[in-house]
């Protein structure tokens, strides 16, 4: 069976590999077996393996347990691909694991074929060892609170995560970091996997009785039934000798130029409106008339109408699956509103959450065996699920989207995804990106967005089929500093969904600042979420031109590096905005709290060029409260500081009120 030797930094393009190999043999000792068994691609319980098997599986209820033997292996496109074939004739069991260079990251995936049906438990994509120093971050969340960061010291046993809901999950979110000592954002050695599933997983990491540690990733187990074929997800693997950084813009690159399948990629992003949290179901046209043109004047360009427009939809209790225009709400249709989103020069997007279905809807009644899970199952948002693994209701779906699509001139769909699933079946992912693909192919123009809960459904799997991510359903400026800061471990701005909330936050109670509100918004795909004739004139005046700004930036920023600095103050989240030349720069410093200290502390850039010069500008100087009264020059204007002074000693700003952003621009002179 093959086994990964190594899984680090570039190697010298002159190691001899076959030494290298024989260098890893570890030694054997009192109390082992008289071989070591292998920390395979897959390991194998039939060869005295002590930890997770990679496979489990069944056949006629009895467990089987393969000897694969080396089949065949190549390389192809130019040896950016490889494969390598295992067989057991005796169980007849073939595995394939597939690997494929894509610049920075190597996706690896795990093909299982069997000669007569067979029963899986679990398959894990290629298996590779962990480090032998530092620890495992990870995360949870939950609604509203997406991408918490966990630090799990690696120990003997397991540290198993599972999401058997039936979506990458707000609770356990498909990414990992394997870090080594005294790695941080910006210095150190960090491996990073993320796997492309929006069906539900399991990750382990396992320390052996002998030291050696494994890294498993998987379907949720139990989940994917009887068969001949099966796949594992594509597992992304990145690593880095420059911190969490190097990794994380492998990801962002990743994702931004070859999972997302954009239908214009010269198409600047639109600044984005979303009526939900300004009238939630009570549409009324004249009002959404005046919401649109006062969101245009603003500067947004395309305007969402959320949920309420269908059925007889006016609570979340009824009509999910009845998707046909409310004519009591709207007695021509939306062919009015349509009109004058465009005639104010934006364009029109609209809600749906397809694969969901209340009791009390027309589609409900009419089929009721669509409906997933038993009949006695808990309810979800007063809603339950439609079963994507019949086909019929992948064709009734289609049907009624492509129905909707064809009659109005609409360029975006927002896609929901309330409801956890009643149990965990991988069907039911296979189910909707076989519909989201069918669909983009009758629509390659429309852009989706995947919005399950806010944050629920995130990863490149939902992303090859999408192009935008509702981050989190909160639309609370400080708690989004904290959740974009730690998802951009993984997201590139031009798939981050970020809006300017109303002035007290719908989900939270807190009121914030508009200039807060809007720097949040402007750090990736900006848009509004608000009720704009709530606006004083001077915060209308703010919002506008911090719009401006950011439609004058996007052009670099979609296409720029986002790093996470490593901040001395804990009350400050930062974050800096590298051009792909490397010849401008933004850093947004958020504080999200009052510090310990009185004085700021310096914040130290990173992946600057030490010896170029900057001419550094604070954008907002203008935003300092009375309480600032130092005569700090950057206060005054430009400031032209090296690279190795940025960067080793670190930018010194204003004292400033907790909630508040400082917006640095830098280019290179």
């Amino acid at each position: 069976m093959p086994t990964a030797v190594y899984w680090g930094p570039p190697l010298p393009m002159d190691e001899d590999l076959a030494s290298l190999a024989e260098a890893a043999r570890s030694d054997i000792t009192g109390g082992m077996l008289d071989r070591l068994p292998p920390l395979s691609l897959c390991p194998a319980a039939s060869q005295s393996f002590p930890g997770q098997p990679g496979l489990v599986a069944y056949r006629d209820g009895a467990p089987l347990y393969p000897a694969f033997q080396h089949f065949a292996d190549g390389t192809s496109r130019d040896g950016c691909e490889a494969h390598i074939t295992v067989r057991d004739d005796s169980l007849g069991l073939g595995l394939l694991f597939h690997f494929e260079v894509l610049e920075d990251v190597i996706v690896a995936r795990t093909v299982l074929e069997a000669d007569s049906p067979i029963t899986l438990h679990h398959l894990a994509a290629p298996v590779l060892p962990g480090p032998q120093s530092g620890e495992i971050l990870h995360f949870s969340g939950r609604w509203i609170g997406e991408f918490q960061p966990n630090r799990t010291a690696w120990q003997p046993g397991m540290l198993k995560r599972e999401a058997r809901t039936g979506r990458s999950g707000h609770e356990h979110p498909p990414l990992a970091f394997f870090l080594e000592e005294g790695a941080t954002n910006t210095r150190g050695t960090a491996y990073g996997m993320h796997l492309a599933w929006p069906g539900g997983h399991v990750m382990l990491a396992e320390e052996l009785p002998d030291g050696r540690r494994q890294i498993q990733w998987g379907k949720a187990t139990g989940t994917q039934g009887s068969g001949t074929r099966f796949e594992s997800a594509e597992l992304l693997l990145s690593v880095s000798d420059s911190g969490l950084n190097g990794c994380a813009i492998a990801f962002q690159r990743h994702i931004r130029d070859f999972v997302v399948q954009w239908p214009d990629p010269d198409r600047p992003r639109p600044v984005h409106y979303n009526c939900w949290e300004a009238v939630y179901f009570k549409h009324d046209l004249a009002t959404l008339k005046d919401i649109a043109t006062r969101a245009a004047a603003l500067g947004a360009e395309r305007f969402v109408l959320d949920d309420g427009w269908f059925g007889k939809r006016d609570d979340d209790t009824s009509s999910l699956g009845d998707w046909h225009v409310d004519r009591r709400k709207w007695p021509d249709g939306l062919t009015p509103l349509i009109d004058h989103v465009h005639e104010e020069g934006m364009t029109f997007g609209l809600w749906v959450e397809p694969e969901m279905v209340n009791r009390n809807s027309d589609l409900a009644r009419a089929h009721p065996k669509w409906i997933l899970g038993p009949e006695a199952q808990i309810e979800g948002r007063q809603q339950r699920v439609l079963n994507l693994a019949l086909p019929e209701v992948r064709d009734h779906l289609f049907q009624a989207l492509d129905a909707i699509l064809a009659a109005h001139r609409i360029d975006y769909l927002k896609w929901d995804h309330n409801r956890l699933l009643p149990l965990p079946d991988a069907n039911q992912a296979t189910g909707i990106l076989e519909l989201l693909h069918r669909l983009r192919a009758r629509h390659p123009q429309t852009e989706i967005e995947s919005c399950a809960s806010g944050g629920g459904r995130i990863d490149a799997g939902i992303l090859r089929h999408t192009h935008r991510v509702w981050l989190s359903d909160s639309n609370d400026a400080l708690e989004r500093l904290r959740i974009q800061h730690d998802a951009a471990l993984l997201l590139p701005m031009a798939v981050t969904g970020s809006h300017v909330g109303p002035r007290e936050c719908h989900t939270s109670g807190r009121v914030f600042d508009i200039r807060f509100r809007a720097w949040v918004a402007a750090q990736r795909h900006m848009g509004f979420e608000m009720d704009p004739r709530e606006l004083t004139e001077a915060e209308a005046q703010v919002l506008t031109e911090v719009t401006a700004w950011w439609k004058a930036n996007r052009y670099w920023m979609v296409r720029a590096d986002i790093l996470r600095l490593d901040s001395a103050d804990e009350a400050v989240i930062a974050e800096q905005q590298l051009a792909e030349d490397g010849r401008h720069f933004v850093v947004f410093a958020g504080r999200a709290a009052t510090s310990r200290q009185i004085s700021p502390r310096p914040l130290r850039l990173t992946r600057l060029v030490p010896e170029g010069r900057y001419r550094i500008s604070l954008l907002n100087h203008g935003d300092a409260p009375r309480l600032s009264r130092g005569n700090q020059a950057i206060k005054a204007g430009p400031l032209d500081l090296s690279g190795q002074y940025l960067m080793n000693h670190g930018l010194t700003l204003p004292w400033n009120f907790p909630d508040r952003m400082w917006v640095v621009e830098g280019q290179r002179i």
